[in-house]
């Protein structure tokens, strides 16, 4: 299954809508604005929470708790020196790509669980996510909305402590 993801550009909240083949819009999200690490709510079509995904604050690595039905899953950033490297607890997936250029993809053991290409050059962010089980689309969508929001993060970090 082919999904495209876009981010809005002129909103308080990080604001994301996700479209299918035909451009039917199949999930949204909407972050919290006023609260102390980014918060995230996954919607549906039928409007239904599908998960949440939460920035766990002061903690020595970024982390992000994705909820989903009731299942908690922890995307946590390994600590190393030259690329980017996350995986999920309580889950068996493994992530490998260029995070920098946003290409990468999921595994799990053997199988493609995602792969997430950016696409360059449109207003705002905007990915070609390929998942081909329908069964894994909505942790792997909060998993690769909880890596841009880490992303992010990262470029906030730097853009301020570069200007001080």
């Amino acid at each position: 299954m082919k999904l495209y993801m876009k981010q809005k550009v002129f909103s308080w909240r990080d604001k994301f809508s996700v479209f299918d083949e035909n451009q039917t819009e199949r999930f949204y999200a909407e972050g919290e604005i006023f609260t102390w690490g980014r918060k995230l709510h996954l919607f549906d079509s039928t409007g239904r929470e599908a998960a949440f995904i939460k920035q766990k604050l002061l903690t020595f690595l970024p982390r992000y708790i994705i909820e989903i039905d009731g299942n908690s899953y922890t995307l946590v950033k390994e600590f190393t020196f030259f690329k980017q490297s996350f995986h999920v607890e309580n889950c068996d997936w493994t992530i490998e790509g260029d995070f920098w250029a946003h290409e990468y993809c999921i595994r799990d053991r053997e199988d493609v669980i995602l792969s997430i290409s950016k696409h360059w050059f449109t207003w705002g962010d905007s990915y070609e996510l390929d998942i081909p089980d329908s069964k894994n689309v909505t942790l792997a969508l909060a998993v690769a909305l909880a890596i841009d929001c880490m992303s992010a993060d990262q470029q906030q970090t730097a853009a301020s402590s570069a200007s001080n």
